[in-house]
């Protein structure tokens, strides 16, 4: 190679490089920019006086009742930290469903469809299991769950839709949103609810919002909320136990 094509090839290097360090640069401050849990708001709302809390190496937090024959594997919504839905997930241990709680990569259930493999081996006591999550992690648990719905009974909905085909799966579904949530794509909801078994549940909070179902403050886009968060989390936990048993 001469001299002209070795600064040919370097001429074409200096932007291909320099478009890559803007990639990783975006993907860095995207990933880092995040909704942080509330904990001021958590500690106040929790009561593990009847729940047992365990959080294993790899983030995954269990929320044990006394005795619990029922579990819930949970998603976090997209870009928010897991441990925002602590009480909801304490919530729905008081009223004896186990509960397990997913961290994911750079808070993007999208980055590990999957991560709830395994989880139902390690609690054999657990006759029924459920799978589900907030809004981008309840459609990547629908995902998961398209593939996996021998291992589970049914599937949960908050603020969420499902793109995979469950019309015909043999599982319970429970969709929960906000009357005024704003994030929720209407949309989209519809046009997959087809996706959806016939004679799944649906359940319309009045007055909630998206964010409410975790604590981690408001929401960019979201609608102004008519009830406390602490409202929106104990009916949420009251009718998905309800609906379970």
């Amino acid at each position: 190679m001469n001299f002209c094509q070795k600064k040919k090839t370097y001429l074409w290097l200096i932007p291909i490089t320099a478009l890559v360090l803007i990639a990783m640069i975006v993907c860095f401050i995207y990933v880092n920019d995040y909704y942080e849990a509330d904990y001021a708001a958590i500690e106040t709302f929790c009561n593990f006086e009847s729940v047992s809390k365990t959080v294993y190496d790899d983030g995954t937090i269990v929320y044990s009742p006394e005795s619990a024959d029922t579990a819930l594997i949970f998603y976090p919504g997209g870009k928010v930290e897991y441990t925002a839905y602590e009480p909801l997930m304490t919530a729905c241990a008081e009223k004896g469903v186990l509960c397990v709680l997913i961290e994911m990569p750079c808070n993007l259930a999208v980055l590990d469809m999957n991560a709830a493999d395994g989880i139902c081996e390690k609690f054999p006591e657990i006759e029924s299991w459920y799978i589900g999550g907030h809004s981008l992690g309840g459609s990547m648990a629908a995902s998961y769950i398209e593939k996996n719905s021998e291992n589970f009974d049914g599937l949960v909905l908050l603020g969420s839709y499902s793109t995979a085909d469950l019309s015909q799966a043999d599982l319970d579904v429970i969709s929960i949103y906000g009357s005024e949530d704003k994030v929720l794509n209407g949309e989209k909801y519809e046009k997959y609810r087809s996706n959806l078994p016939e004679d799944f549940s649906e359940f319309i909070i009045d007055g909630g919002c998206h964010a409410y179902f975790g604590m981690y403050g408001e929401q960019d886009g979201d609608g102004t909320a008519a009830i406390s968060n602490e409202k929106q989390i104990e009916f949420t936990a009251q009718k998905i136990c309800d609906w379970i048993s």
